[in-house]
């Protein structure tokens, strides 16, 4: 296939180049870097595209021949941290991508895959894990990352309505794995942890998976997804506790041996926030990340095991692959 990928650089984006590649596949990356792309892809064989989501009309000319667009980019990392722009979060996420498939449609682009998240899937009523058809829970009335993916999942039912172009979306979720240069939220929290800056446990859990195995689900989802489809790619369940345990298992960096009260983490969360906002530092964990860890969401990917392929390595082995990388491109300890 020719393939056109957004977010090229980033955690996912930058897998999903190498699953693409590795598959045979010719490959456009649309970066905001050229300096970055050629750190991250080096004298790979694919093609820069120097682009941004705020004005795609810059680059669309480039999806024309294209088989495939893989939308991986979005307003994610800068919402986490001090500073995060709600009008940004609504013109990259929503806007951007409907903007995107109208662009991709009129240069010949029979698919879209678009990277949505899990955190717009709720919980059954029983408690069990949700799954593709279960309506969004709490989380998108707080969560305005999660909320505006809800938004734009809306809007692209809406415009598959009136368009032909045929969009599958997968849901990965809380993503790790090398190559995280970001660094995303969960590449810093292991470069926190690698530094020694994290001195207690908070309490919750989420559905936390490998980059690499979100890549291999969105390959499968172009290939044989159809129109209107959903895949879930959410790996595994894992308590805060648990990738504590495991990143002490794998780098050899002792973990916290005690436990912080919900309460207590999220108000001591807040007031980081707000030294953060007035310092313009990046906190250690902000409120967001508590409440999603307590929010315990759990999601069911065995439609994309069932129908793509999916499988979904052990979590440490992520971790460990994911702290031997940063340690083998001059992160040591979290130093960089």
């Amino acid at each position: 296939m020719k393939t056109f990928v957004t977010g090229a650089t980033g955690l996912l984006g930058n897998n999903l180049v190498q699953t693409l590649l590795d598959a045979g596949h010719e490959v456009k990356c649309l970066v905001r870097s050229p300096e970055k792309a050629a750190a991250v892809f080096g004298n790979s064989p694919v093609r820069v595209v120097v682009g941004d989501m705020k004005n795609i009309g810059e680059f669309a000319n480039e999806m024309a021949g294209c088989d495939v667009v893989f939308h991986a980019a979005a307003y994610f990392r800068e919402y986490y941290q001090p500073g995060s722009d709600d009008s940004e979060l609504h013109r990259t996420n929503l806007e951007g991508t409907i903007e995107l498939l109208t662009q991709a449609e009129a240069k010949g682009v029979p698919k879209v895959v678009y990277v949505s998240s899990s955190g717009v899937i709720g919980m059954k009523p029983s408690g069990d894990p949700g799954d593709e058809n279960t309506p969004p829970g709490e989380a998108v009335k707080w969560n305005r990352y999660f909320a505006s993916k809800v938004e734009t999942g809306k809007a692209i039912a809406e415009f598959e309505k009136r368009h032909r172009i045929a969009v599958v979306q997968v849901l990965p979720g809380w993503m790790f794995g090398p190559g995280d240069r970001g660094p995303t939220g969960s590449g810093q929290l292991v470069l926190n942890y690698l530094k020694r800056k994290i001195y207690a446990r908070i309490q919750g859990g989420s559905n936390s998976v490998d980059a690499r195995d979100v890549a291999f689900v969105m390959l499968r989802a172009a290939e044989r997804g159809g129109p209107g489809d959903r895949y879930l790619a959410g790996g595994h369940y894992v308590t805060f506790g648990e990738i504590m345990r495991d990143l002490e298992s794998v780098s050899g960096v002792p973990a916290p041996r005690f436990e912080i009260p919900y309460a207590v983490a999220l108000a001591l969360a807040w007031v980081s926030l707000q030294f953060g906002s007035l310092t313009g530092k990046e906190v250690l964990v902000t409120p967001e990340t508590v409440r999603v860890m307590d929010a315990r969401l759990k999601v069911d990917s065995s439609r994309a095991e069932r129908e793509l392929g999916a499988q979904f390595r052990p979590f440490r082995d992520t971790l460990r692959d994911e702290v031997e990388w940063y340690r083998r491109n001059g992160y040591g300890d979290g130093k960089k």
